[in-house]
């Protein structure tokens, strides 16, 4: 293992998060690209993600055994035989197992209380796959306006003004703090942070980091009816 291979439980726990988010940019926003470039003609080809977020279709290393577990191999072989979300489905699933191996593969050397620890921290993150498919919780809790967490939570409505939470500022508190805990980006699929700015969906009600689609909290202020990158480019198909 190479010494500038992470080795902590934190260290792996980033290389995972970094690997995962590539891969699901691969999946999701730059799907188009990713689906032309797995061309079931060419050889088997493998879907990598990188610690520095980046994704690629490429070729498996040609090393026995290779220097990391290997991506499921050939997943552009099966692409023009299946429906396209089915086959992004799979792909997703494979993805999922492959983080796990290397996750794991850096983790050899820890112990008993540290590999449930990298696990726990792993399993708190929605899956690839859940990403992929949509089957990730959403619930209205960040605010539009601002990232921090608000007792009384709004969403802009049609015409662009505030609509309030119909529950009242102080009841149901600590059952909205559990369930900020559940939203996840849909872009990214980071876990709620109130330190970072959120915005949601007005048309399928999904929430995304600010800067992962790109808005700041100056240009939401402008925004009476906010439509995320997959449903403005639903729209245009």
């Amino acid at each position: 293992m190479a010494s500038s291979s992470p080795r902590t439980v934190e260290e792996i726990f980033k290389d995972y998060s970094a690997r995962r988010s590539g891969l699901v940019r691969a999946l999701t926003y730059d799907v188009d690209d990713f689906y032309s470039q797995c061309d079931p003609d060419k050889e088997n080809l493998c879907l990598y993600g990188f610690p520095n977020e980046a994704w690629e279709v490429a070729l498996p290393a040609e090393e026995v055994p290779p220097e990391l577990p290997e991506p499921a191999l050939g997943i552009n072989f099966a692409r023009d035989g299946m429906n396209r979300k089915d086959w992004l489905s799979l792909v997703a699933v494979h993805s999922d197992c492959w983080l796990l191996s290397v996750s794991f593969y850096f983790g050899a050397r820890l112990n008993r209380n540290e590999r449930k620890r990298l696990f726990s921290m792993i399993n708190d993150l929605p899956t690839v796959f859940e990403v992929v498919t949509g089957r990730i919780p959403i619930k209205d809790k960040p605010t539009v306006e601002s990232g921090s967490k608000s007792r009384n939570s709004t969403k802009r409505s049609i015409d662009g003004q505030p609509r309030s939470n119909p529950k009242l500022a102080n009841e149901n508190y600590e059952e909205d703090e559990e369930e900020q805990g559940d939203t996840f980006c849909g872009s990214c699929g980071g876990g709620y942070n109130s330190d970072e700015f959120w915005i949601g969906c007005d048309n399928c009600e999904r929430w995304y980091h600010g800067k992962c689609v790109k808005i700041t909290p100056a240009k939401a202020e402008l925004i009476k009816f906010y439509k995320c990158p997959s449903c403005t480019k639903k729209v245009r198909q």
